[in-house]
């Protein structure tokens, strides 16, 4: 067949939800256009409903993927690190158009992206040394702080940075246990919607991550006051919604992580994943050994 006679099949973008691939149940569309203003696709523009339907996938989610072990985890990451590279062309396509770049820079900013979700799968099984350890009393007692999940995080992804942004953001999240319901960038959708389709051929279970497209200012307010989300990563968001969404988060008390002027290029640190987890202190009477009445 001549090249000539032949249409294209233009690719349909979808929400991520619970593991499978809907369309906003509003059924409403906006245009995505790259940065000279041609149009790239059509994505799906999230509703109040969808936010409300990730964050029920996310809360059933929650309690395997915070009872996986660390170990598990990091593989489970691992693998979509190995899925991403091997979808490398595509993102490098889509954040080339999404961000203006060129494809040599939009294949740097992907294997950066790639790396930084190694980097995080390597911490998950590593982060308890940091922030958890023994503490000292006095009395005969084991007294031992443990991190432990948030529980289902809202994130508000950021808006330049379409990818290696979006994966700075997601990854520390879910390293830690937590399950994310996450709002991409609203001009620069395309490559958080296609990494759902990563994480949906990896080994990560359905709604620990959930990714919808549209505005942050429709669906923000909603998560925030959700009483089952349980904090918030305001990163995407403008000074006046951030604002916004922080004044409804306290009324329910949720973590909020404030928005801050961010280098996504530079090393990352343990601050995101700390900023989603709770510690638990336990205590322990040591008992004692024998007629000394020595103790271990």
């Amino acid at each position: 067949m001549s090249d000539q006679t032949r249409l294209s099949v233009f690719k349909t973008y979808k929400l991520y939800v619970g593991g499978k691939f809907p369309r906003s149940e509003s059924g409403r569309v906006y245009e995505v256009t790259d940065s000279k203003g041609k149009w790239l696709a059509n994505a799906p523009l999230s509703s109040r409903k969808d936010a409300r339907d990730a964050v029920v996938a996310a809360r059933k989610a929650f309690g395997g993927w915070a009872g996986a072990t660390a170990y598990n985890r990091g593989q489970v990451l691992y693998r979509v690190a190995e899925m991403l590279e091997g979808r490398k062309g595509q993102f490098v396509h889509e954040v080339a158009h999404a961000e203006g770049l060129s494809k040599n820079k939009a294949a740097e900013v992907v294997e950066a992206a790639i790396d930084r979700w190694v980097w995080y799968a390597g911490w998950t099984d590593k982060i308890a040394q940091v922030v958890g350890g023994a503490n000292p009393v006095a009395g005969p007692y084991f007294n031992l702080s443990t991190p432990e999940p948030t529980g289902v995080v809202a994130v508000i992804a950021p808006q330049e940075s379409s990818f290696l942004g979006l994966v700075s953001v997601i990854a520390p999240v879910i390293a830690t246990g937590n399950t994310a319901v996450v709002i991409a960038s609203e001009k620069a959708p395309l490559p958080a919607l296609s990494l759902g389709e990563v994480l949906a051929t990896s080994d990560l279970p359905g709604g620990v991550v959930n990714i919808l497209s549209g505005k942050a200012a429709e669906m923000g307010p909603h998560l925030a006051a959700h009483l089952d989300v349980n904090a918030i990563d305001l990163t995407g968001a403008d000074a006046d919604l951030a604002r916004d969404l922080e004044i409804a988060a306290a009324d329910n008390l949720k973590r909020v992580l404030r928005p801050r002027a961010e280098d996504f290029t530079a090393s990352p640190g343990t601050d995101r994943m700390t900023a989603f987890l709770e510690t638990k202190t336990v205590w322990h009477p040591t008992g004692s050994l024998g007629a000394s009445g020595s103790s271990y």
